[in-house]
Formats: C-alpha cells, structure tokens, sequence
C-alpha cells in the first residue's frame, strides 16, 4: 500500500486531518497549475483549488480505486469545478488608472490576447460539460488522449473525435489555425 493509499484509508475511517493535509499537499501544486493556465488570474486559481480539494474531501467516500487512480478521479472534480466556474464568469474590467501604467503597445496587445482568449473561452461554455472538460484536459493539463479517455470512462477514439470536432470547430469560428 502507497502513501495515497494510506492517506486515504485514514482519512475515511479517523477522519484524519494530517492525512487530509498531506494527500492535498501531494497534489497541491499540480493542481493549481492546471486551473491557473486556465482562469489566468492569481486568487481565481487559489480559490477553484481550494474549492476542488473541498469538493475532493467531501466525496472521498465515493471513490473507487478499481475505476480509476486517484489522480485521475481529483482531475475530474477539479475539471468540473472550472467548468462550473466558466458559467458564473463575467470578464473584469481593468480600471483606466492600471491601464495608463502600461504602455500603449502593451495595452494594447494584452487586451487583444485576453480578449481573445475570453471568447474562445466564451465560445467553449457553449458545448456540453464533457466536450469542455476534454478540452481543458488536453489544452490546459496537457493529458494524453489515454489519460483523458481513464478519467472521463469514454473510450478513447471518442474522445479524439469530440476533442477534434471542437477544435476544428474553433477554428471555423475564430479563422485561427493556431490549435
């Protein structure tokens, strides 16, 4: 038995917090990368992680190992939490007092990119959750199609095919070859 392993059993029959407390810490990191490559903002990112882990604690007891790895089984709560966020999200404004710091050139092109990263983004929530979590999977935490196919249960030429329909359909949408 592995320390996740251990930290887990104790967590659902002591309800230790130290086991609680290191199985976050084992995975800390690697999660708040995924959600802030995504949300691009500093505390958007601390407070989906720690809505995840949250999420993570309170349905341990629905976990299965035989199903899928541990990691595998936080990635898909963590996806959804993003998810869940994207439909609640409504851009920020920056205020002309921080704009005039930043030279013309450089406003001008973050806006750009933000903005044009906030419609695709925008464009995405429009599909249905799993068709975004493939998406951000791939994109965003850089998974393979194996990897997303174990933590979705879908076989994995299905979820090449959602994964490629959409981006051929971002492309149409948005004329970017880029993906």
């Amino acid at each position: 038995m592995n320390n996740e392993e251990r930290w887990i059993r104790a967590i659902l029959r002591r309800g230790s917090r130290s086991a609680a407390d290191k199985l976050i810490r084992s995975y800390y990191d690697e999660i708040y990368r995924y959600i802030y490559k995504q949300v691009k903002n500093r505390e958007d990112a601390m407070d989906l992680t720690q809505e995840g882990f949250v999420a993570m604690l309170q349905s341990l007891s629905n976990y299965d190992s035989r199903k899928a790895s541990f990691r595998t089984w936080l990635y898909h709560i963590i996806s959804h939490k993003i998810i869940d966020s994207r439909r609640r999200y409504t851009p920020e404004t920056i205020p002309v007092e921080e704009a005039e710091l930043l030279t013309e050139n450089d406003f001008t092109l973050q806006v750009s990119d933000s903005l044009y990263l906030e419609e695709i983004e925008a464009y995405i929530c429009r599909f249905p959750p799993q068709t975004q979590e493939i998406f951000r999977m791939k994109v965003y935490g850089e998974h393979s199609f194996p990897e997303i196919a174990s933590i979705i249960g879908e076989p994995e030429a299905k979820i090449k095919a959602q994964y490629y329909r959409l981006i051929q359909k971002i492309r149409k949408e948005f004329s970017y070859e880029g993906l």
